[in-house]
């Protein structure tokens, strides 16, 4: 496993951003698309939410082949506005914008001529948009995490089955490089029968949660405005799905696996007061606020098939970002996390197969023997589409499977599951880290249903 013209540029092969600019601007519209001229069915998307995430899809979106985005909904003037410079300037008509009330998105629903609708909004509009475009019979891309409660994990996968409008969860990191050649590898059985895994969301927010200053809630920008006021009701995970997702998929969830228990432990809460005074002083209101939730929250899930994962969520305090994924087998494991520059946070021991007992292997050599099939044949297309190219492959599959009319790669009952653990966790915590139990969304069907995530080299 030599490192000499063995093992890749990572910075080249995770963030494929280098020149983005330029080959943006020389890649033809329907460079994103399938390339099938002449069968590419047209396909109409509207947007529910088009401001700091929503904006992303939109630009992406607009980039497939015969794509038409007849409506946008959002409430924030600035972001529609935004929205439909991005669709000037994709060379796009203007799209219908519905933006009196919070209720617009119903008026946009009631539409005929939409196929399917991406939901980026703040979280606790996810599920009742969502059940209210699966009842409107569109396809539905909602963003993470798709519900907060578990009686909404119950509305999605009962809207669904009822109605049998499809929904995707777009969980971008499952599409993500590394993640995607990792997963390759388990399914290789490289790390032989699978054990053990580690992920979570550990990225200093505090800049996000308060903005500008010591404030929140009113009168505050982005997700300020919105994202705060979790963290002083809730304690639990309140962000799992970008660790969760992608281990998800090696191990099989709701495809021959499923989550069984889950117990949860929380430190003191500490990050965001210290934030508040740095920024506000002692004096300031917010100063005097009491936040529920602690700085990092542990679980552990155990599996049917007897595997446990660790879930770390971790956003006020000081670090560089990290999804600290772990995967262990009978074999060896594999410790990455993106962009890492170091081979202690980007390694591999494979028994039989390292160069020695004692030692760890540079993954880069791995990831390029295993890199998968869609980023092989798209990967050229996806520079600059946001988050090291992984956004454009998440949006792809939407768009691709909104017209195709099939079910989505990652689906109501993933939603449900992995969006499950922010109230399972607040409710183990609460109750001195009591095992909590999975509720089964496939109602028992886990157990035939068969893996298909990106197991089609298409979309």
């Amino acid at each position: 496993m030599s490192k000499v013209n063995k093992s890749v540029d990572r910075r080249s092969f995770l963030k494929t951003a280098a020149l983005s600019g330029a080959a943006l601007s020389i890649v033809p519209q329907f460079a994103f698309g399938n390339n099938k001229k002449g069968d590419i069915k047209e396909v109409r998307i509207g947007f529910i939410g088009v401001g700091g995430r929503g904006k992303w899809h939109l630009r992406n979106i607009l980039k497939n082949d015969k794509v038409i985005v007849p409506a946008i909904c959002d409430i924030d003037p600035e972001a529609v506005k935004r929205a439909l410079n991005i669709c000037n300037e994709e060379g796009h008509k203007k799209p219908d914008v519905y933006d009196k009330g919070e209720y617009a998105f119903m008026d946009l629903l009631a539409r005929d001529d939409i196929d399917g609708v991406v939901i980026a909004t703040p979280w606790t509009w996810h599920t009742p948009m969502s059940v209210a475009a699966m009842k409107a019979g569109k396809y539905v891309g909602v963003e993470v995490s798709a519900a907060t409660t578990l009686q909404e994990c119950w509305d999605l996968v009962n809207t669904y089955e009822e109605t049998k409008s499809p929904l995707m969860i777009l969980e971008n990191v499952c599409y993500r490089r590394d993640v995607m050649a990792v997963m390759n590898m388990v399914r290789s059985g490289v790390f032989g029968e699978l054990l053990h895994a580690t992920c979570g969301y550990r990225h200093d927010l505090r800049h996000v949660k308060f903005n500008p200053g010591a404030e929140f809630g009113k009168g505050a920008k982005g997700e300020a405005r919105w994202r705060t006021q979790h963290s002083l009701l809730h304690n639990g995970d309140l962000y799992p799905t970008h660790g969760v997702g992608p281990i998800a998929e090696m191990m099989n969830i709701n495809r021959g696996n499923q989550f069984l228990t889950l117990t949860s432990h929380a430190t003191k809460s500490r990050g965001l007061h210290k934030y508040i005074v740095e920024h506000g002083g002692e004096g300031h209101p917010n100063a005097k606020l009491k936040w529920a939730l602690g700085d990092i929250v542990t679980s552990v899930i155990e599996t049917a098939k007897g595997e446990t994962i660790i879930v770390t969520h971790d956003t006020n305090s000081p670090k560089p970002y990290s999804l600290d994924f772990k995967v262990q087998g009978t074999q060896g494991l594999t410790e990455f996390d993106g962009l890492a520059d170091d081979i202690q946070n980007h390694r591999i021991y494979i028994e039989g197969k390292s160069k020695r007992e004692d030692k760890w292997d540079n993954l880069d050599p791995w990831l390029e023997k295993y890199d998968h099939p869609l980023w092989k044949k798209y990967g050229k297309f996806a520079v600059g589409a946001g988050h090291g190219g992984m956004d454009f492959f998440v949006d792809r599959s939407f768009v691709e499977t909104v017209r195709r009319k099939v079910q989505p790669q990652l689906d109501v009952y993933d939603a449900a599951a992995w969006s499950a653990i922010t109230p399972l966790s607040e409710r183990s915590i609460a109750e001195g880290g009591m095992p909590q139990a999975f509720p089964d969304f496939t109602r028992g069907q886990w157990v035939k249903r068969k893996p298909v995530f990106a197991l089609n080299d298409d979309y």
